[in-house]
């Protein structure tokens, strides 16, 4: 793992924020944010639960957290989440109390959500959130990935095409925008747009200390 330049030399406190990857299904953004948490031990994936059914391969509290309608409705009304949504019928939301934990700490939490949870959490906490929207290279590459992953029905892909038109309508609500046309060029992108987030004036909380500290000469 790479460490950045921040974690390695710089005395300076720093809050986390949210980094968020959104895209249409198939465009890389799963992908991209697997490939970013092998990238950097100071990122940590914001898991979201969910009321769809658990698959073979996945862990409760590892991929998501699992819960019945119910639940989620009642987790919902009672303001614990930062964001949720309705996804293919399945309802996804992100609890607020362990990503606070996190951000409070100086960790970056990455989130994998469309742009109705990106609106969301930027409506709570505008100043917390960095978005970056995954495109694809064209219309036809994107459903020629959606066919190689050969995990759903053509009528199920035929719907995933349909929407993609509407989520990147909403292109241009976010704060960077990355073509994935090449997806080692595209994550050396989104790791530049992290590590330069990391570096803006108003996430280091300890730096009017600091600079306090330098005028008088009294940093170590």
């Amino acid at each position: 793992m790479l460490q950045t330049p921040l974690q390695i030399s710089s005395p300076i406190r720093r809050k986390g924020f949210m980094f968020v990857l959104s895209s249409p299904s198939g465009a890389g953004k799963t992908t991209l944010s697997r490939m970013l948490l092998q990238k950097d031990e100071n990122l940590a994936l914001s898991i979201s639960a969910t009321t769809r059914p658990m698959r073979p391969n996945e862990k409760h509290g590892t991929h998501y957290i699992f819960m019945d309608k119910k639940e989620f409705e009642t987790t919902k009304a009672n303001g614990e989440f930062l964001e949720s949504a309705e996804v293919f019928g399945n309802y996804y939301g992100t609890p607020a109390a362990e990503v606070t934990k996190m951000l409070a700490k100086g960790t970056d939490v990455l989130f994998d959500i469309d742009w109705q949870g990106t609106r969301q959490l930027a409506q709570r906490a505008r100043e917390d959130v960095v978005s970056v929207f995954i495109l694809p290279p064209s219309m036809e590459e994107l459903e020629l990935r959606l066919r190689k992953r050969a995990e759903d029905s053509e009528e199920v892909l035929q719907h995933r095409m349909s929407k993609a038109n509407i989520e990147i309508s909403h292109w241009n609500e976010y704060d960077y925008v990355v073509v994935n046309k090449d997806l080692e060029e595209s994550l050396q992108k989104v790791y530049s747009i992290l590590r330069a987030e990391r570096l803006r004036r108003e996430r280091q909380e300890g730096l009017q200390s600091f600079v306090e500290q330098l005028l008088k000469g009294t940093v170590a």
